[in-house]
């Protein structure tokens, strides 16, 4: 006689469960080092956030959890007198900025990775030592040539306008990634009848879009976040004011209500955190240079 043992479903779905249970804190034990560097990152950002959408009584206490969420706060600070100038004028500068940038650095990166020419090393050795040179060495005769000679103090066009001769660390990272790019191709769109201009922009350049994303994320958050510039020649004007420099003057004419201060500060990084998750995948391989795959 044959006899036959049925297993239980509960029997079934405890052990499920615990297997569910076991492979999540062997995941947890694999990453913990990640996920505490992940709370670390992020942790402030969730405060900046939950603290915006307080009271004002609220923000004032030791609560970390808004008792009802105060939606009009981001409202109150978006209509602000001078915040959605301040807004404009960041765009303006940021967009402005990154691509004078792009077009004046990929020529430049494109000569110092492909041209052979007398003095190719020394120039490149010339644009990274630019880099070692803080901008506050040379603040003083820029300001005097930008606010006495060409009258332009009290705007932006003083930050915008150099970022149309090259910017160093622009052209370095360029030229990384270009040097990456096999030579057979662009020899091959010359052998088709391409001059050197039409095989940079046919060929490299779509080759190059990693790099380029990486260089554009960086000036983008670079003009973003400028404080120092804005501060130095738009100081006297506040219809010129970028986000950065009147988030301060935000903060001291609301230095008691710490809701309206962080949804200020929120409005201010939304833009730049949401840009990066939409082009992080570029940026990660622009930065790695990674190369030509298949």
């Amino acid at each position: 006689m044959t006899s036959t043992t049925l297993t239980s479903p509960v029997t079934l779905s405890t052990a499920g469960r615990e297997a569910r249970r076991t492979r999540f804190l062997h995941w947890v034990a694999v990453h913990s080092l990640a996920i505490a560097a992940a709370l670390f990152f992020v942790l402030p950002f969730v405060f900046v956030a939950l603290t915006a959408l307080m009271s004002d009584q609220q923000a004032l206490t030791r609560d970390l959890w808004p008792d009802t969420w105060h939606w009009e706060n981001l409202k109150t600070v978006w209509n602000t007198p001078g915040f959605l100038t301040w807004w404009k004028n960041t765009l303006m500068y940021a967009v402005l900025g990154t691509t004078f940038t792009l077009v004046s650095s990929i020529p430049v990166a494109y000569a110092l990775a492909r041209f052979k020419f007398r003095g190719r090393n020394v120039a490149l050795m010339l644009v990274i030592a630019t880099m070692m040179l803080p901008p506050q060495v040379v603040i003083v005769p820029m300001y005097l040539f930008w606010a006495k000679e060409l009258q332009l103090s009290g705007t932006l066009w003083p930050l915008i306008i150099p970022m149309a001769f090259t910017d160093a660390f622009s052209i370095f990272l360029l030229r990384q990634f270009l040097l990456t790019i096999p030579k057979d191709y662009v020899d091959a769109a010359k052998v088709d009848g391409c001059g050197e201009f039409k095989a940079l922009v046919r060929i490299v350049l779509p080759m190059a879009r990693p790099a380029i994303a990486a260089v554009a994320l960086f000036q983008f958050f670079y003009c973003w976040n400028d404080y120092f510039g804005p501060q130095i020649y738009a100081s006297e004007n506040p219809a010129a004011w970028t986000l950065s420099y009147g988030l301060e003057s935000f903060k001291g004419a609301h230095h008691t209500n710490w809701n309206l201060t962080m949804a200020a500060t929120l409005l201010v990084m939304a833009p730049v955190i949401i840009l990066f998750f939409f082009a992080q995948k570029a940026f990660i391989e622009g930065v790695t240079l990674t190369g030509v795959k298949g």
